[in-house]
């Protein structure tokens, strides 16, 4: 129990973490990287973020094979 309780504590503070950083303005970027795919019609609008989703993933991909190590 003592490991679940720990692996929680790092989540929290992980996400509170990424909580101050989109608050504090680091989120502008989020969806608006080069790349990203975004139409506009009369009528319709469409986006679609792949690099910054690819990016994401990159990063957490980072972390948690940092965290496992």
């Amino acid at each position: 129990m003592n490991e679940l309780a720990k692996t929680m504590v790092m989540a929290g503070l992980a996400l509170a973490g990424l909580g101050a950083l989109l608050w504090a303005g680091a989120g502008k970027w989020f969806g608006k990287l080069p790349g990203d795919i975004h139409i506009t019609r009369e009528n319709f609008s469409f986006h679609f973020p792949i690099v910054t989703c690819l990016v994401l993933s990159g990063i957490l991909s980072l972390i948690l094979w940092l965290v496992r190590k």
